[in-house]
């Protein structure tokens, strides 16, 4: 992985922090629209490190494979891409 390993990581264990008090929420039958702030919090988080790590895969292993001069290659970086913008439109 290209992207900053710290920040990704500490952005993901802050998301698991906020899906483990989601879930404590839950247990302790708090109000629907906490819950809702909270899932969206951590929500955002991934998204932000989902960012960190494609902004990071765009600038590293894409640039690579469309530098390096192999068409298959370029064509298989160019197609995981469209998966993932494809996944992110659900």
């Amino acid at each position: 992985m290209k992207a900053d390993k710290k920040r990704v990581s500490k952005l993901v264990k802050m998301a698991r922090g906020q899906s483990e008090a989601v879930l404590e929420m839950i247990e302790n039958d708090r109000y629907c629209m906490e819950i809702a702030n909270q899932l969206a919090a951590a929500e955002s988080l991934l998204h932000k490190a989902r960012q960190e790590v494609l902004r990071a895969h765009l600038e590293g292993c894409v640039r690579e494979a469309l530098e390096c001069g192999d068409e298959s290659e370029r064509i298989r970086k160019l197609d995981e891409i469209i998966s993932l913008l494809d996944k992110a439109d659900r």
